[in-house]
């Protein structure tokens, strides 16, 4: 008997076109319809705060006065290094991030906002760099060939200036010292080349220690008054010492021995850039003993701009507009007016005696050689009289 084939059956044309219909599903009325999704409004995240910002928000606060706070910020390094073709100096050093002077026109203001902090905040919350003792003798192990080549070498040392971005010689060194204990361990050491920049006449304190570093490196200070009238510079400079004081500063170091000059920055057009007012300070700078005198027109970035014109607009409203337009292409000011202030102020250093800048590259390696020789010759009757 044959297999039985097992097939499907087919229905009908007629039967398919009579099955049943699909039952459609109805949904029952709501109370609550559902509501159109919204696009999401909310800030985003965050981001995760990464190299200085991360140091500075978990800096702890060590203690508030004057309406200040005062962080303990803990760094990698001191010695930092500096590229710019700009300035004469190839290292800085900082003791503190922020300034409790507040200069209205001051250019580091742009400095806090690498910690994610307001430019205003700039005098209002200072950061003590810890351990900077030690981290500064790892710095100079580190990049002693550069910053100390061996003057028996006759190679210049590369330049550390001290306070470039902010005063190191500021209200904050009175409680936490850290500026000091850099010079002592900077005493330690022979043969660098040393600028310290400050506006404040407690430089003043360290005058042994000064001395200490100058009898073995090459060591210039620098004390900045930009102007005498001391009603003007209380407006543009709030905490920071009147020019009489850093003045008698200045005579003070010159008696210890010490080499100083006067800064004449920054030159703020229309407020210290009159012909008898720049002569008057070259010409107290030269009573007072000081050997050089620089000046340099005011340097407004963005983030100082955000501070200084809204002050002139309050204190100076007729300047206001004319500093918008004098630094609204360059932050360095207009170039013919620039040129104008550097005559001006060579004609002035001529009429007064007063050089230029405080060192030359070639002058601190010869004063490092005589150093070196000196010291040579010193151990060598030590040893012959042994």
């Amino acid at each position: 008997m044959p297999p039985v084939a097992h097939c499907r059956a087919t229905l009908p044309t007629s039967a398919r076109a009579v099955a049943k219909p699909r039952r459609r599903t109805v949904s029952a009325p709501s109370l609550f319809p559902p509501v159109p999704r919204q696009p999401d409004l909310s800030p985003p995240e965050p981001a995760e705060r990464v190299g200085i910002a991360r140091l500075a928000a978990s800096s702890p606060l060590s203690q508030q006065k004057r309406g200040t706070e005062y962080f303990l910020l803990p760094v990698r390094s001191i010695l930092n290094r500096c590229n710019s073709p700009r300035v004469p100096f190839e290292w800085t050093v900082n003791p503190y991030r922020g300034c409790e002077f507040g200069c209205r026109y001051c250019y580091a203001r742009y400095t806090h906002e690498f910690m994610e902090l307001d430019a205003a905040d700039f005098e209002h919350k200072i950061y003590v760099k810890q351990n900077a003792a030690r981290l500064l003798e790892n710095d100079l192990h580190e990049h002693g060939s550069r910053v100390c080549p061996g003057v028996a070498l006759g190679g210049p040392a590369e330049h550390i200036a001290i306070g470039t971005a902010t005063d190191p010689y500021q209200p904050a060194e009175r409680e936490f010292g850290v500026t000091r204990e850099i010079l002592e361990r900077l005493a330690e050491r022979e043969g660098l080349s040393l600028s310290i920049t400050t506006k404040s006449n407690l430089v003043v304190r360290d005058v042994d220690l000064l001395k200490r570093i100058a009898a073995r490196s090459s060591l210039s200070i620098n004390i900045t008054v930009t102007t005498l009238r001391p009603r003007l510079a209380r407006l543009l400079e709030p905490r920071a010492p009147r020019p009489d004081l850093r003045l008698a500063a200045v005579r003070q170091l010159r008696n210890a021995g010490l080499q100083v000059g006067v800064f004449a920055m920054p030159v703020l057009p229309g407020l210290t850039d009159r012909e008898a007012d720049l002569d008057a300070l070259c010409r107290a700078a030269r009573d007072v003993g000081a050997q050089w005198l620089g000046a340099q027109v005011l340097f407004l970035m963005p983030a100082a701009q955000k501070i200084f014109f809204p002050f002139l607009e309050e204190k100076f409203p007729k300047l206001a507009h004319r500093y918008r337009e004098f630094y609204a292409r360059d932050a360095y000011g207009q170039e013919s007016y620039r040129r104008e202030i550097t005559a001006l102020v060579r004609r002035l250093r001529a009429k007064y005696g007063l050089s230029s800048r405080p060192y030359a590259p070639e002058a601190v390696a010869r004063s490092l050689a005589s150093r070196s020789a000196q010291l040579s010759l010193h151990l060598d009757a030590g040893m012959n009289a042994a």
